[in-house]
């Protein structure tokens, strides 16, 4: 189960709402008490009877009877005034304890507490008295004020909605309103919060208790409250639960007395925050690693506690604590899932590429400063294209699993095994001899050799070449260390039937240099002579209500020499990655998509698009955007009918360029979308700066959708981002019928992949491009 971003703030949103609308009801009270003591001061009045206290000697008169009943009424307000405003004082200091923004609203604000007043950056006096129109954006302001005006006036209007508040200091945040009619002091208010409001509460007509008790038993926060002396004298409903006891259990005992906190990585106890409160005469936060641990022996539970002290007005004395304690039991578990998923590689659940390249460099720095010496193994296997072309993606996924494991278990405990790409794996073997690892990879190339993969009626043996190099002191950078290695790889599979190769820069470089002169002909040829070719993949609308969007993507291959198969496109395009040619090749492909729109070769269905992609090192080609402006300039294509595609690791790799690029053409009117989203997680605090219109869900996110539920709560989570952020979804890699209707149920916009179409060539005319089926 995921908690929502909504829930979490329903939670902490409930108790402010409670709080206020807590002190309006005793200010009421004490209101309705003063005019009750008028009418009868009245009446005294009238009676011709002497101002203030009454003193009459003689006590048996029925004037001296009237007198003594006064003052007895006298005494009795002047207690039931301090116990109002005792109340009172006690919730007001309630309602500055939340951290959320809290307001009362008239015509104007009437009341706005410490949170909302630090958002603006302004004090009280600044605020109270002007309408909350005057502090939303421009374009906010006429929502504002109508939405104010209709729900005051009983009209329909929306509880719950987004604007831009605008600070002193011109500070723009983004909130969400929530807000409920309410009745002050015979008048009709607003009680606005920047996050959801609480449920109206049930009845009460048989109760005997305070109605602010009743009120924070309702509450979903768990509050307790304790004296000057660290002792429990209160504990809601919640706390009750949250701590396994009841309230008859743990009044007048201190807080260690009925539970502990401890840290959840090493067990070491956080100390007790009532004293460390008391003694500080401060607030007192702890969080982020604080677990609950009740004394009897009740679920342990990861909480976030704020303790804060009540004192009396213009002294320091403190009169009581209130704590307020958060469950984070359940977001704790996702953050951790988060954290795994940001550096495990999802299909496989070997780590990925990033935390491999982190481990990497801690091993690098320690064979820096001591005498270990530690080993890289590179892996790529063979024959894996020839199952995903026979079988498809969903058969090539299964055996790159299977695969995974039979790699896991060839190695040591201590050595980390990666996926680093499609179907290229790397070992950290740490602290281990070069014969050592020479040893680990030959087992690893035997075990794989051995296997064999069955898919259906179809039985595939695959191989593995691999690629080691010692690591020691002297060595180069990480980049350094993984180019030797995959060099080394390159050797191996060139040389068929030898699996293992030991770096040698000399061979190294002989072998390379042969086969990337190939390479770097081949592509400046097809530069040349036009020699590339446009491949498109469907993508369709998953949703009813979905009208603009991507029709298709288009991908470049290499032309075929007469009588050979494609060139595999991953390897010419890292051929011209290394050799910087890919803003080359985007240009091509750029090009050639826009002269076939401009001059009628392509058609597209109304509000449709066809989906591009711009690879990184094109992005960071300062050149290149003023080519794009050009190409729609004289071929007359029309923005709104391209989507370029940018994947994450392009977009915070060349940030600046990224926003340059997407915020020239996005004013021009093309569309963006963010590719293999959530394959690095590494875009989130980024990407709500970008604007963007699509995310793109990684393909491994996808597979296996409807029986993953580790997936599933990924992608919902990227779900309730992208509405967040008014983006649109398309999935990728959707290959069978379960995973089509799984993300349709999902709320998914868009679908690509086997289960729509497999790619096909478009068909290429002198000067234009024509799709032949759509």
């Amino acid at each position: 189960m995921i908690l929502s971003a909504s829930s979490l703030w329903f939670l902490t949103s409930s108790f402010a709402a409670v709080c206020v609308g807590v002190l309006l009801y005793w200010k009421r009270r004490q209101e309705r008490a003063v005019a009750d003591f008028s009418k009868q001061l009245k009446a005294l009045a009238d009676a011709d009877l002497p101002a203030g206290r009454i003193g009459i000697d003689d006590q048996s008169t029925p004037l001296a009877q009237l007198g003594g009943a006064i003052n007895q009424l006298l005494d009795d307000l002047d207690r039931r005034g301090t116990r109002l405003k005792d109340r009172e004082e006690l919730f007001q200091r309630l309602v500055e304890t939340v951290h959320d923004a809290v307001l009362v609203h008239r015509e104007n604000i009437v009341f706005a507490n410490a949170r909302f007043l630090d958002m603006l950056g302004m004090s009280a006096s600044e605020v109270v008295g002007k309408p909350l129109a005057h502090f939303a954006a421009p374009e906010y302001v006429d929502l504002v004020a109508s939405n104010l005006r209709r729900r005051l006036a009983g009209e329909s209007a929306a509880e719950r909605y987004e604007i831009e508040l605008v600070g002193k200091h011109g500070e723009v945040t983004r909130v969400e309103l929530s807000s409920t009619v309410i009745e002050s002091a015979g008048e009709p208010a607003l009680l606005l919060t920047a996050l959801e409001m609480l449920a109206s509460l049930p009845p009460q007509p048989t109760s005997s208790r305070p109605r602010a008790m009743v009120t924070l038993d309702a509450m979903g926060e768990s509050v307790i409250t304790v004296d000057a002396d660290g002792r429990i004298d209160y504990i809601n409903h919640a706390a009750e639960a949250l701590l396994g006891q009841t309230s008859e259990q743990v009044v007048g005992k201190t807080f260690p007395d009925v539970a502990s906190l401890v840290d959840e990585t090493d067990r070491r106890s956080l100390g007790d925050p009532v004293r460390k409160a008391l003694a500080t005469g401060g607030r007192v936060t702890m969080g982020k690693r604080a677990v609950l641990v009740p004394v009897n022996g009740s679920l342990e539970r990861s909480v976030e506690i704020s303790v804060t002290p009540l004192k009396s007005d213009g002294t320091d004395f403190t009169l009581g604590l209130v704590l307020v304690m958060h469950d984070t039991s359940e977001m704790r578990g996702l953050t951790r899932q988060m954290s795994y998923q940001a550096s495990h590689d999802a299909l496989t659940g070997l780590v990925n590429r990033r935390e491999f390249e982190r481990r990497l460099r801690e091993a690098m720095d320690a064979a820096q400063t001591g005498d270990v010496a530690h080993a890289l193994c590179y892996l790529d296997l063979d024959r894996f294209k020839v199952v995903n072309d026979t079988c498809g993606h969903t058969a090539g996924d299964n055996m790159l699993r299977e695969v995974a494991t039979i790699i896991k278990d060839a190695v040591r405990d201590s050595d980390t095994a990666g996926r680093i790409g499609g179907d290229e794996f790397a070992l950290l073997l740490v602290g281990c001899p070069l014969e050592k690892a020479r040893q680990i990879a030959d087992d690893v190339v035997r075990a794989v050799s051995d296997y064999r993969f069955v898919w259906k009626d179809k039985i595939f043996n695959i191989g593995v070449s691999i690629g080691l190099v010692e690591i020691g002191r002297g060595e180069g950078s990480i980049e350094d260390i993984m180019n030797s290695a995959d060099s080394a790889c390159y050797v191996a599979k060139k040389q068929g039937g030898v699996h293992v190769h030991v770096y040698s820069a000399r061979e190294e470089a002989s072998a390379r240099h042969s086969g990337e002169i190939h390479w770097l002909q081949k592509l400046q040829g097809a530069l040349r002579d036009n020699g590339f070719e446009l491949y498109y993949q469907p993508i369709v609308h998953a949703q009813a209500n979905v009208e603009r969007g991507p029709a298709l993507e288009v991908f470049v291959r290499l032309e075929a020499e007469s009588g050979q198969p494609s060139a595999p496109p991953g390897e010419f395009i890292r051929a011209a990655e290394r050799y910087r040619l890919m803003p080359h090749v985007d240009s091509w492909v750029v090009q050639a998509v826009l002269s076939a729109l401009g001059r009628g070769g392509m058609r597209l269905p109304p509000g449709r698009s066809v989906a591009i992609n711009i690879s990184g090192q094109t992005l960071a080609d300062a050149d290149f955007l003023e080519f794009v402006v050009d190409c729609f300039d004289h071929t007359g294509a029309i923005p709104g009918d391209i989507c370029f595609e940018v994947t994450e690791s392009a977009v915070v790799a060349n940030l600046d360029h990224v926003r340059r690029f997407i915020a020239v053409l996005h004013g021009m009117g093309c569309e963006f979308a963010l590719d293999d989203f959530g394959s690095g997680l590494s875009s989130f605090a980024t990407l709500k700066t970008l604007p963007m219109d699509y995310l793109k869900i990684d393909g491994s996110f996808i597979a296996n959708l409807a029986s993953d539920t580790v997936n599933q709560a990924m992608v919902g989570a990227m779900i309730e981002l992208s509405r967040s952020l008014h983006f649109r979804i398309v999935a990728e890699q959707v290959e069978d019928q379960l995973s089509l209707d799984t993300v349709k149920q999902m709320g998914i916009d868009f679908v690509q992949g086997f289960i729509i179409g497999r790619p096909q060539p478009l068909s290429i005319a002198p000067g234009s491009l024509q799709i032949n089926t759509l």
